[in-house]
């Protein structure tokens, strides 16, 4: 038979845990939404591609290339 008799330390600690564990899923969701929100204001995927801040050659449009 085993008697589980929890102590009012394991309470609190349990209170700040779950507290804790809020506070990563709230930054954790904050952060996906700004990512979300960035993605979708794009308006050319080479926005995305490009900001890297490294020169890419096969990202620069040609200038005497005609449509």
């Amino acid at each position: 038979m085993v008697i589980r008799v929890e102590h009012e330390l394991h309470q609190r600690r349990r209170g700040r845990n779950v507290g804790v564990g809020l506070l990563l899923v709230g930054f954790v969701a904050v952060i996906f939404g700004l990512t979300v929100v960035k993605v979708l204001n794009l308006t050319d995927i080479r926005e995305f591609e490009s900001f890297d801040h490294v020169a890419r050659p096969q990202l620069i449009p040609d200038e005497g290339a005609s449509e």
